[in-house]
């Protein structure tokens, strides 16, 4: 009977390991939640890296922009990673939502395109181009062709500027919804092209007529986002780390240029965003 009470003893001590051993795992389970499958292929030397250290990496992929931020205030994702910072911003304001950035990732050029001119100084006086019509890229395809030297904005001017904004130009400003332009630039003289589109329209970096000047500014970086409970935990903050240092090596860059040919350029992987948030 003793030996009996010893075996039930072991067999019960065994499975509160095994018990704890999924507990511990369970905790170690990061849930990203991202929009495009391209984020999966980025995210693959991460993934594998943390796997290493015990931490599963589940990519979430999610149909629009409307829903990251949402599954993260309510608590269905740890992290998220799709957006610049207007975005989060505006989105976070409108919403109510508590979210922090706790790491940079990326920024995509907005370049200057063209099928019938090989360079800026080609375009004639009144020529079209064709630039995104929403407000965020909208107002960053201005600062470019001021850049460019085709146009010239009011010092005025917001962040964002608005057609109303242009006080000189040398061409016809169109505005089109950005997924159409790579389909319109036969069509016109020259477009400034959301990355992600001209990658899937198979336009290359080392076309453009004129590459993006505002690689520098910080509101158009991209970024990994946390819910701000979650940073009042220790044990997350530290799993969330290894989650940034694991995305921001040179393994990542090696998918930034080699498979999507330089459409990805990495940003601010020197700044420390999770000690600032925790300063805050």
């Amino acid at each position: 009977m003793k030996n009996s009470f010893k075996f039930l003893a072991g067999a019960l001590a065994l499975i509160s390991v095994v018990f704890t051993s999924c507990g511990e795992k369970k905790l170690n389970t990061v849930k990203l939640g991202v929009v495009g499958a391209m984020y999966e292929e980025i995210w693959a030397p991460a993934k594998e890296a943390l796997k290493k250290e015990g931490i599963d990496l589940q990519i979430v992929l999610l149909a629009d922009y409307s829903i990251p931020n949402t599954a993260l205030a309510n608590g269905d994702l740890d992290l998220n990673a799709f957006q610049h910072r207007i975005f989060l911003e505006a989105d976070s304001a409108s919403r109510g939502y508590d979210l922090k950035i706790i790491g940079n990732t990326f920024i995509i050029p907005l370049n200057l395109y063209s099928k019938k001119v090989s360079s800026v100084a080609e375009l004639k006086e009144g020529a079209v181009v064709a630039i995104p019509d929403d407000v965020t890229n909208g107002g960053r395809a201005l600062k470019v062709l001021q850049s460019a030297g085709l146009i010239s904005l009011n010092e005025k001017a917001g962040f964002n500027p608005r057609i109303n904004d242009v006080v000189t130009s040398k061409v016809q400003i169109k505005e089109l919804k950005a997924n159409t332009i790579p389909a319109a630039l036969p069509d016109v003289d020259a477009a400034i092209i959301n990355g992600n589109y001209a990658l899937s329209f198979g336009i290359k970096t080392e076309s453009a007529i004129f590459a993006d000047t505002s690689l520098n500014e910080k509101n158009y970086w991209n970024l990994i986002a946390a819910n701000a409970k979650s940073l009042k935990d220790p044990a997350k903050v530290e799993l969330y780390r290894k989650v940034v240092a694991a995305f921001q090596t040179p393994e990542t860059e090696k998918i930034f240029n080699e498979t999507y040919g330089g459409y990805f350029i990495k940003v601010g992987w020197d700044e420390d965003e999770i000690s600032a948030r925790l300063a805050e």
